[in-house]
């Protein structure tokens, strides 16, 4: 998992009203000092102290969630989360604002709150592993009745989730449980399917290095697998030398702005907006649309439209149940070859290991028009500058290789056509196999430079 910061800058523009309330969501714990101030120890010890102090959540311990849900009659909430990291500092401040009516409908859940991936049953539990923070609303008897939870950016949630997202999450999670258990069937799809590595620490990368449990006799964030190792895991069972990785585990969970419909995240499946000429202007959706179900499953979040879609085919024609105008309608979401392609992986963190694979450990961002100018390069080429080149272990190997920090790539394997990063990597990691050497030019200071890109 990613250890999350509230910036102090955050903290700076809140009232006092506010930062009276300010809480961790997971945790609802009062924050006494800007997270920053203190080293990843303290932040996780001292989350702990506060949140079982404050005896409104039931901290890492989902047995024990599971118990009071069975015998209070409530649904289970259970939210992983981690503890303060720089790139959810604007996820945070969308969702940890405690707020009355939230407040008011958390107090009808059992609550649980988990701060590791150790021992997490990988069956139960699937989710984009890219996310710092995942809500599962359940019943006592672990049936998913949805998910909460996405996201698109290293840095920005604006677009994926909010504090009223989260509420409208809560009360639909909240009708569905009066309703169960009549209308189980409808939840049948919520769960994935069976794996054969049930728990992190199972993984073969992972094996020997990491318990079930936390470590707070010694050090507790050492002896923590975080979310984005267990995706690096999947992809690492996943590659097969020669053969490409298959698209879903490329591509997990597709964000429904790539079909060109722009959800709100203040709802739980609204239309905010559709693209033109996308494939869904062309299924027929329009802003405003309510997107009730999805192939027959209900929808609490935008988490939720994502989950059907990371199970969908490589082709395929979604039933989706709409009301628009008070009426309710069937619209289709058709899927066509390559759709999940139209994604983009680079914000995610599971990316970097990807890069010690396919670039050895180069960070890459596209020209703006302006540089393509600057560096007198044309519109429709290659144009992808080196932000970062890593220094340590595989991760130097492109260095190693002469590749440097500004350095911008403007032919690969003999081709000058445009890429990004993510379809580069996609590219290498599919189209190469370790030990190759990819030609490549660079331009330096104006010089064209040719050097190997190793592939590992």
């Amino acid at each position: 998992m990613c250890w999350v910061r509230i910036d102090s800058t955050i903290l700076g523009a809140l009232t006092m009203k506010t930062l009276t309330w300010l809480a961790i969501l997971a945790a609802c714990c009062v924050l006494a000092a800007p997270l920053a101030a203190q080293d990843r120890e303290t932040k996780v010890r001292n989350d702990k102290k506060d949140v079982e102090e404050a005896g409104r959540w039931i901290y890492n311990d989902l047995p024990k969630g599971i118990a009071e849900a069975k015998k209070t009659g409530k649904p289970l909430l259970v939210i992983f989360r981690c503890i303060p990291c720089e790139a959810c500092a604007q996820l945070d401040s969308q969702v940890v604002a405690k707020d009355s009516t939230v407040q008011k409908l958390l107090d009808q859940f059992v609550r649980v709150r988990v701060v590791q991936a150790n021992g997490m049953d990988l069956s139960q539990f699937q989710f984009d592993y890219d996310q710092s923070m995942a809500a599962f609303f359940l019943n006592a008897d672990m049936t998913i009745y949805g998910r909460f939870g996405t996201r698109s950016d290293q840095t920005e949630s604006d677009a994926d989730v909010s504090v009223e997202g989260f509420g409208a999450a809560l009360e639909g999670a909240l009708a569905l449980h009066q309703g169960y258990p009549a209308n189980k069937a409808l939840f049948a799809a919520k769960r994935g399917r069976e794996v054969a590595i049930k728990v992190p620490e199972e993984f073969p990368n992972l094996k020997g290095k990491y318990t079930s449990k936390l470590n707070y006799e010694g050090k507790v964030v050492q002896s923590c697998i975080h979310c984005h190792q267990v995706g690096e895991s999947i992809h690492l069972v996943n590659r097969q030398p020669g053969k490409p990785m298959a698209e879903e585990v490329l591509y997990p969970y597709p964000h429904p702005k790539i079909l060109g419909l722009i959800l709100d995240p203040k709802e739980r499946a609204r239309v905010s907006e559709v693209t033109a000429g996308s494939s869904a202007a062309k299924d027929g959706f329009q802003a405003r649309d309510e997107i009730l179900s999805l192939s027959g499953q209900p929808l609490l979040s935008i988490g939720d439209f994502q989950w059907v879609l990371h199970n969908a085919g490589k082709t395929d024609k979604l039933k989706a149940e709409v009301q628009r105008g008070g009426k309710k309608i069937t619209l289709s979401v058709t899927l066509s070859a390559g759709w999940r392609q139209q994604g983009d992986i680079s914000w995610r963190a599971t990316s970097w290991d990807l890069r010690r694979i396919a670039t050895g450990g180069l960070l890459l961002d596209s020209l703006t028009d302006d540089e393509r100018k600057a560096a007198k390069l044309e519109e429709n080429v290659l144009a992808l500058r080196i932000k970062h080149a890593g220094e340590y272990g595989e991760h130097a190997a492109a260095k190693n290789a002469g590749f440097r920090k500004g350095d911008i790539i403007v032919e690969l394997d003999g081709s000058t056509e445009p890429l990004t990063e993510s379809e580069l990597l996609v590219a290498m990691l599919n189209g190469k196999k370790p030990g190759d050497k990819v030609p490549a030019v660079v331009l330096r200071e104006g010089k064209r430079l040719e050097l190997k890109l190793p592939i590992q």
